[in-house]
Parts: C-alpha cells; sequence; structure tokens
C-alpha cells in the first residue's frame, strides 16, 4: 500500500482533538493512519472519514506499550515505508475521577497513569516512530499540550495532568534540540478549551478551531518553527 501522499499518525484519533486533526489533514490529502487504544472504535472513526472519501486507515496503539508503539512502527514500514507528521494527541485527564484535584491530596497512582500516558506515552511512540523521518530527513511532530502546563501561569488543582504537561513541554524542547540541523521540525500546541469529552459541552471551542494550529504545524515548510510553543498560531511562554 504505498503511497506518494505524505504519511501522518495522530494518536487518540478516535474522537475529540484527534478525530477532527485526522479529517483536517485528510482534507489537506495526507494518508492518515488514525490510531486508536480501542480498536473497534478506531476503526469506527476510520470507516466514518472513509466514508467522507478521504485516505483515513486505522490502527490499534497503546501509548503505554513498548511493544504496541513497535508495531505501529512496522506496519507503517511495511506499508508505506516512510512517515512525515506524527500527532501526539492520546492523552488522559483523571485527576477529578481520582478525587485529587489538590496537590495536597494527589495520589501517586494517578500522578503515575496520567504521565505514563501523557509523557511516556509521546516519548515511546516518538522513539519507536522517529527512524522513519530520520531516514528521508523530514518530519514534522506536534505535541498536543495545554497551557495548564505552563510555568509562566501555573496554578492550583489538577496536579497530574499539570505536570504531566510541563513535562511534555520538556520532551519538545528536548526533541527539537536533539533533531537540530535536520529538517525534523517538533512543536508543543495548547488547543485551548475545546467542545470534546475531555473539554465538556462549556468549552468555547469548536474542535475545528482546537486543531487549527496543530495542522498547520504539522504541514509547516521546511525551515519552519521548532522547539515551540504555540496557541493560535502564535508563540506562546512556557
Amino acid at each position: 500500500m504505498s503511497t506518494t501522499k505524505k504519511v501522518a499518525v495522530v494518536t487518540g484519533g478516535n474522537r475529540g482533538l484527534g478525530f477532527e486533526a485526522s479529517q483536517q489533514l485528510a482534507k489537506k490529502g495526507y494518508q492518515v493512519i488514525l490510531t486508536s487504544r480501542d480498536e473497534a472504535k478506531g476503526k469506527a472513526a476510520a470507516q466514518e472519514l472513509q466514508s467522507e472519501g478521504l485516505d483515513v486507515i486505522s490502527h490499534p496503539l497503546d501509548v503505554t506499550s513498548d511493544d504496541s508503539s513497535r508495531k505501529l512502527a512496522e506496519f507503517i514500514r511495511q506499508q508505506f515505508g516512510k512517515l512525515d507528521v506524527l500527532v501526539n494527541n492520546a492523552g488522559i485527564y483523571i485527576d477529578n475521577q481520582a478525587g485529587s484535584n489538590s496537590v495536597f491530596n494527589a495520589k501517586i497512582d494517578t500522578l503515575q497513569q496520567t504521565i505514563d500516558s501523557n509523557v511516556y506515552g509521546a516519548l515511546r511512540v516518538t522513539q519507536a516512530l522517529i527512524p522513519l523521518m530520520k531516514e528521508q530527513n523530514y518530519g514534522r511532530i506536534v505535541n498536543v499540550s495545554s497551557g495548564m502546563g505552563q510555568l509562566t501561569d501555573m496554578e492550583g488543582g489538577s496536579p497530574a495532568y499539570r505536570l504531566s504537561k510541563t513535562a511534555l513541554n520538556a520532551l519538545t524542547r528536548i526533541f527539537a534540540s536533539e533533531l537540530k540541523g535536520t529538517n525534523i521540525l517538533v512543536n508543543s500546541v495548547c488547543p485551548g478549551w475545546v467542545k470534546t469529552d475531555m473539554g465538556g459541552s462549556e468549552a468555547p471551542r469548536t474542535p475545528e478551531q482546537g486543531v487549527d494550529t496543530i495542522v498547520w504545524l504539522a504541514t509547516a515548510p521546511d525551515g519552519g518553527a521548532t522547539g515551540g510553543f504555540f496557541r493560535d498560531r502564535q508563540p506562546i511562554d512556557w
């Protein structure tokens, strides 16, 4: 299943921002691999986009699993032989569910689960897929972060989520530094408060508005920004 199109992977693509990013990238002519921890939900999401005439396929991915990440890399190499874009969107927000919205009663297990998914997950998947980008000296990596991880505007509450997004931003800077001099660009994005299952119905932004900067960075031209943190296509403080 070789293709002349650019190939993009979106993690957590079966709903919310991931689904919208998959749709928008496919509309721009990308071959999209929509990944989801729940294989059935991923297939259903991909089929919905296929019904719109978009080149989207699904593949299972558990970002907390080394084996799952490796299998995804093997699939991409066998089917396409390259990877152009990685959107690290998969993540969890379980502070409120765990009843630990204050740092003073936060459960270490909640922090560990959140960091494993939101930080180590992005690291694990990027480590597995980066060779495909290095081989062609081209890649765009977008880490979906949050203003809740900004040190310059850090507040209390949701400690696990906040810590995970701060660490994800640090990971972005490390990736960008180690890829300096290549044509692989790595950036973080704060999509804002978006109407998704995670954001809730009261959020002011639509998913399409939320992914605008994600897609903008994923399709950036050569020589574009790297190692940055963006909201609404503008750099913001860390």
